[in-house]
Order: C-alpha cells, then sequence, then structure tokens
C-alpha cells in the first residue's frame, strides 16, 4: 500500500504544480491581451499647440462722409481763389481729400 500512497501523492504533486503554472500563465497572457487591447484603444497622446492668434486687422481709414469731403473741398476752393493756396497745392490736397 506504501507504493500506491506515494504514486497517489506524486500525482497530486504534480497535478498541482502544473495547475499553478498553467493558472499563472494565463494570468500573465491575460495582461498582456489586456495591455495590448488598451494600447490600441487609448490614442496615441498629441501635442497640442496653440495657434498664434491672428495679426490685428488693419484699421479702415476714418469713414468721412461725402458732406464732410463736399466742404472740405469748398474751403479748399476758397483758398485757391484767395490766392493762399497754389494750383499745385490744391491739386495735392484735392487729391488727399478724394482719396480718404
Amino acid at each position: 500500500m506504501p507504493g500506491l500512497l506515494r504514486g497517489i501523492a506524486r500525482t497530486a504533486v504534480i497535478s498541482g504544480t502544473a495547475t499553478a503554472v498553467s493558472n499563472r500563465v494565463s494570468r500573465r497572457q491575460a495582461g498582456r491581451w489586456a495591455q495590448q487591447d488598451y494600447d490600441r484603444a487609448a490614442p496615441a497622446p498629441q501635442q497640442v499647440y496653440a495657434a498664434p492668434p491672428p495679426p490685428p486687422a488693419p484699421e479702415p481709414p476714418a469713414d468721412v462722409s461725402m458732406d464732410t469731403k463736399i466742404s472740405q473741398l469748398k474751403e479748399l476752393g476758397e483758398l485757391k481763389e484767395q490766392g493762399v493756396l497754389s494750383e499745385a497745392e490744391f491739386e495735392a490736397q484735392k487729391s488727399r481729400i478724394l482719396a480718404s
């Protein structure tokens, strides 16, 4: 009978060892698969760069109403008639007023 008990005990030890090793391998594989799934599911970290603010828009020239332009041209014409402005000065100022 001692031979039979020894055989059963040996089988139990081998079986227990095999089960422990198998469980450890299974846990390790499950951990690797979970890590792979996590790596696939998680997007790659991207660096976020803040866009530089757009340059300020150039200020439009002051909107001079048509009435203001007409009054300035009248005054300019009067100064020319009085002889205060020469013909060249008158034309330069008239061009400036009309361009604004």
